[in-house]
């Protein structure tokens, strides 16, 4: 045998531009992610109740903060007004169904079109201003959403609310965790899949461009204005989708759960996940639906030691997110997906992980 035939590659080499634009590392990692959906497909005949509740909030709401992972992790942007698009897709889509008579199948893709005109509007400002300014910009946006909610009786119901009512196909109504499950696990696969193909296109390149330095991509040619507002447009698209999940899946949506609090709570779960990491958003999303919950258990744990605790639960939620935040920041500033690279880097290339 020669000495040539005999070498084999010792590294990830990629020697193409198809190889260094796969949504999959390694086939093993496709193959990894195929088992796991096909997995997941079976937890509403093993799983409980409790387990299919928050399988179901970390999935429209992994949607939601995917969308704003676009804006400011791929894109470089800041936005405090995320909780708004969300809520404006609830009420799109039972809006749409309620009183124009569009189906729930439907009316959730239509509420995220229209959520996504309506991105584009408040993106507009985003393709002149950035930083501090765009921050209050949007912040400003959250409080003038949370107006029209309250306002338009109209789209919301004002104080009443909107009745969402639950998604039916061919008679077949999903009303129940067991396979509500489907149809969110459905559009978790179609926005992350939709997602990983946008970041390795021309326009998904460009947008990480803008963020990365703008003053260069403008020189190669890209238009930073329409990127920006694109930006924000996906963003509201993503919202929109997974609010309209989150409304008809309660079955009613109220005008008091849209606020700065929940919009604080999104931009944790990609800092604590990692900007600019698709999966890392999924695993910020898994870690703030938990986190609320494990609270809960360790004061219900200490409440025979400390019984006044309990009445302090809500404000020991807010506290935990809020450590979380700071925490994550000095200490893994790149978030959870940080994190799991060198948990796999150091089992590859163990014992000689140093």
């Amino acid at each position: 045998m020669s000495l040539g035939s005999s070498m084999r590659p010792c590294g990830d080499f990629r020697t193409s531009y198809a190889s260094d634009t796969t949504i999959f590392a390694t086939p093993v990692t496709r193959y990894l992610v195929i088992a796991l959906i096909i997995g997941l497909l079976f937890v509403p005949l093993i799983g409980n109740p409790y387990l299919l509740n928050l399988m179901i909030q970390i999935g429209y709401y992994g949607i939601a903060a995917l969308g704003l992972n676009l804006v400011v992790g791929f894109t470089g942007q800041i936005s405090l007004g995320h909780s708004a698009f969300f809520g404006f897709g609830a009420f799109a889509s039972a809006w749409l169904n309620n009183s124009l008579g569009v189906p729930v199948f439907f009316a959730i893709p239509l509420a995220g079109c229209l959520t996504m005109l309506v991105g584009l509007l408040v993106g507009i400002p985003a393709g002149r201003i950035k930083g501090l300014y765009l921050a209050i910009a949007t912040l400003a946006s959250q409080f003038i959403f949370e107006d029209f909610f309250a306002r338009a009786d109209w789209f919301t119901g004002g104080s009443s609310g909107a009745m969402a009512e639950y998604l039916t196909v061919f008679g077949f109504s999903f009303d129940t965790d067991q396979t509500y499950f489907y149809i969110v696990l459905f559009y978790v696969v179609l926005m992350f899949t939709f997602t990983s193909n946008l970041i390795r296109s021309r326009d998904g390149r460009a947008l990480v461009a803008v963020r990365d330095h703008y003053l260069s991509a403008e020189i190669m040619g890209i238009n930073l204005t329409w990127y920006r507002i694109m930006s924000f447009g996906l963003s509201a698209l993503y919202a929109g989708i997974g609010g309209a999940l989150f409304g008809h899946y309660l079955g009613f949506v109220s005008t008091e759960g849209f606020t700065i609090i929940l919009s604080i709570q999104f931009l944790a779960m990609i800092i604590i996940g990692g900007l600019g990491s698709i999966y890392g958003t999924l695993l910020g999303t898994i870690f703030m639906v938990l986190l609320p919950e494990l609270m809960e258990w360790g004061v219900h744990l200490t409440s025979g030691v400390f019984p006044d605790i309990v009445q302090s639960l809500a404000y020991i939620k807010e506290m935990a997110i809020g450590l979380a935040i700071i925490l994550f920041l000095i200490f893994e500033p790149e978030g959870l997906a940080h994190s799991w690279k060198r948990i796999k880097a150091y089992w590859k290339l163990y014992p000689f992980s140093y």
